[in-house]
């Protein structure tokens, strides 16, 4: 069997991105099927109008919502576990669909965004958009770069994509998004070499700190996952800063996609519970979780016609996840 064909989740980098998260009403549920079915098409739309800008439109689905429009649910599909540590807190907040939109110019992807929002009205309403920008040496509003550590070509296609192990859903992905607020006059006080043993990561090179002088509560130490074999578990991360200098908000959005969500959920668990419990994420201190959600990322095919891919699914073997080179070496996209 040919391999499903995958939303454009391995794609490079953007100099834009809009993250739209929506709810849809009861009630609204064929307004939405149809909505997702069309997609591509919107896309389409938009997109050929400006080809070199690379617009693309990922959408995943929410558990609640899954189980109204198509029933059984994938393997690793379930509402956002909330955390809560001695200090900080990871909410879970309402949402049914995702919307990551990229291109290089924002103009596109406010134009695709307002044309979903736009088929959703009287069915559903967004809940939170945030419009991304790329900065400065890919770094973030922190002042560090914010990549590094993604997985490229084929191993990028196998930390991302479902396969064989849930036939019915294969060429799928599951994404985690947070947003992230944070105390910039706080964490500007701090002497970089604060900064570098809270990050793990020298600050203008970007070179991982030994492990004799990484911090055991360093992002880095916390986020990096190894099972009892010794094989570290990847995930693809496509961050965005975000703010509003009259308001004096400044964040960063999370976008973790995953085969598996519990990668990301153990990364989770050792930020704000602790690995042992109580040794937090230093980054905390700086950085609060104020949103919180799991989404499936369906097939391409699925959106299209999911009766006719769970058919072929359960017919044929599933061949492996495609090679995606891409153009995604060297993304900075997560720590």
């Amino acid at each position: 069997m040919q391999a499903p064909e995958p939303q454009p989740v391995l794609t490079p980098l953007t100099e834009a991105a809009i993250f739209l998260v929506a709810t849809v009403a009861p009630g609204g549920e064929q307004t939405a099927r149809e909505l997702l079915a069309d997609l591509a098409g919107l896309r389409r739309s938009v997109g050929f109008r400006i080809p070199e800008a690379a617009l693309t439109c990922v959408v995943g689905v929410g558990a609640g919502l899954w189980d109204r429009l198509y029933g059984e649910r994938p393997a690793g599909l379930h509402p956002f576990p909330p955390l809560a540590g001695s200090v900080h807190v990871a909410p879970a907040t309402p949402g049914d669909l995702v919307f990551h939109i990229r291109a290089h110019r924002l103009d596109l992807c406010f134009e695709l965004a307002r044309l979903v929002a736009e088929r959703l009205d009287g069915a559903g309403q967004a809940v939170d958009e945030v419009h991304g920008f790329r900065s400065f040496d890919e770094r973030d509003l922190l002042g560090f770069v914010d990549g590094t550590e993604n997985p490229e070509g084929q191993a990028a296609a196998e930390a991302v994509l479902v396969g064989a192990e849930d036939p019915a859903f294969a060429g799928g992905s599951y994404l985690v998004v947070q947003k992230y607020l944070h105390d910039l006059r706080s964490w500007d006080a701090l002497p970089v070499e604060e900064q570098e043993l809270a990050v793990g990561r020298t600050k203008l090179s970007d070179i991982e700190l030994p492990d004799e002088r990484k911090p055991a509560n360093s992002h880095v130490a916390l986020n990096t996952i190894v099972d009892d074999d010794g094989t570290e578990r990847q995930i693809m991360r496509f961050n965005m800063p975000f703010g509003n200098a009259g308001s004096g908000e400044f964040g960063t959005y999370f976008a973790g996609y995953a085969r598996d969500p519990e990668v990301i959920e153990r990364m989770l668990r050792n930020m704000f519970v602790g690995d042992p419990p109580g040794n937090h994420d230093r980054l905390l201190d700086f950085s609060r979780a104020v949103t919180g959600g799991l989404f499936f990322i369906p097939s391409a095919d699925f959106l299209e016609d999911p009766e006719a891919a769970k058919t072929r699914a359960s017919a044929e073997p599933v061949a492996p996840p495609p090679d995606s080179s891409l153009g995604i070496g060297g993304l900075k996209a997560g720590r």
